[in-house]
């Protein structure tokens, strides 16, 4: 029966080598006998052995990540094909770990390959890491016994993958968090800094220009319906994950809203059907049947409308259709990426014709994400100084209007 990681424990053990050399180090073991047999059969004689202690704080680490995964595989890649056994290879892996939390994963995937079970089991335990894409590249390279090559491409496959979405992330968030900052500034001005003028410019005695009054304005209106504001905002955006949560035609909605979006939604949908090519090559390539491959493309283009589609394509082409002609009644995919599979299923080469055109896709998303972050960073700041400046101006109107008459 497999140890659970549940069942092991980190210890800290410090010993002697033959020469009489101190030494120390981690081992994780279900128990200190074991730990203690380990270090004798490695020559050292054990001083002491405890048990490790917990940090106070953020000792459960942060969230495994897909980077992590990705870097994960391309180590046990290299080990595998420089002959390291598939244990040990997850002991040196797991040593030099640094996310607490990745390290219990790569653990738990060794104890359960040591206590009999193939890597397919091991990682299919754990599916939100692996997920169905993995897994299965993952039982194709067992049974083909082509394993190391299979991990180098999924490492190189989530790299790239990682990379689109790093780059339309950043496209997307970056202009949201420069408007939340400018929010931010202009409630505050409006909040703190307005008062202040306004009590100047009562002891005028004289009308305000029209501009200054609409800024003392909305700044009066702030001030009594601040907190109303955002409890709203806060109650939009609470509801809008929660729906996006517990209802699936939401988040369908929204992902077919998304891909209308003038220029976000072009590269939006570059980017699915790059994912789309991309997993489809790979896993047919890896030698999953074409079907079985469209059950789990879907998931991997991050988009409900291209998930839908690979899962109708996936049943036309189960009852004998090609994957061309599948293709086109979704009415998702353009004419070029239609005809590039037609040409590969007719020359038996379709993982490298789509693979063709997830490059080619891919390279026109990043020139895409380049040239919207080109466009959008003098545009940030035109509103930013628009907003602050307009507000400055509305402030010195009235010392200008003053000074004119003196």
């Amino acid at each position: 029966m497999a140890v659970t990681q549940s069942d092991t424990t980190t210890f800290i053990w410090e010993g002697r080598d033959k020469r009489g050399v101190k030494l120390k180090g981690q081992h994780v073991a279900s128990n200190p006998s074991l730990v203690r047999a380990e270090l004798r059969r490695q020559g050292i004689s054990p001083i002491r052995i405890k048990k490790k202690p917990k940090a106070l704080f953020g000792g459960a680490g942060r969230r495994v990540t897909p980077k992590e995964i990705a870097v994960f595989s391309r180590q046990l890649a290299t080990m595998l094909k420089s002959g390291v056994p598939l244990v040990t290879s997850f002991q040196i892996i797991a040593g030099g770990v640094k996310n607490p939390r990745m390290r219990v994963l790569v653990e738990k995937v060794r104890n359960e390959v040591e206590g009999g079970g193939s890597l397919y089991e091991a990682f299919s335990a754990h599916p939100m890491q692996f997920d169905e894409l993995y897994t299965n590249l993952v039982r194709a390279g067992e049974s083909a016994g082509v394993l190391d090559t299979i991990l180098d491409e999924i490492a190189s496959y989530k790299e790239r993958i990682e990379s689109i979405k790093g780059k339309i992330k950043k496209a997307l968030y970056y202009p949201i968090a420069v408007m939340g900052v400018a929010i931010m500034v202009s409630a505050i001005l409006l909040i703190y800094v307005i008062p202040q003028f306004e009590d100047i410019f009562a002891s005028f005695g004289a009308d305000l220009p029209a501009f200054t009054q609409a800024i003392i304005d909305a700044s009066r209106w702030l001030r009594s319906n601040g907190l109303f504001v955002l409890a709203g905002v806060i109650a939009v955006v609470v509801a809008f994950i929660l729906a996006n949560k517990r209802f699936p035609g939401f988040g369908h909605w929204i992902d077919r809203i998304s891909l209308k979006i003038p220029i976000v939604g072009e590269i939006l949908e570059k980017s699915a059907i790059a994912r789309f090519c991309r997993t489809l090559a790979i896993t047919f390539a890896a030698g999953v049947p074409l079907v079985d491959a469209l059950q789990i493309v879907g998931g991997a283009t991050g988009n409900a409308v291209f998930n839908d589609a690979a899962l109708r394509i996936r049943e036309d082409v189960a009852v004998g259709h090609q994957l061309q002609l599948a293709m086109q009644q979704t009415n998702v995919f353009p004419s070029m990426v239609i005809q590039m599979a037609a040409i590969g299923e007719e020359a038996g080469s379709l993982d490298a014709m789509l693979l063709k055109v997830a490059e080619a896709y891919e390279e026109d998303v990043n020139n895409s994400v380049d040239a919207l972050s080109s466009l959008l960073e003098p545009l940030i700041i035109v509103f930013i100084g628009g907003i602050v400046g307009s507000m400055v101006i509305a402030m010195y109107l009235p010392i200008f209007k003053m000074a004119a008459v003196v």
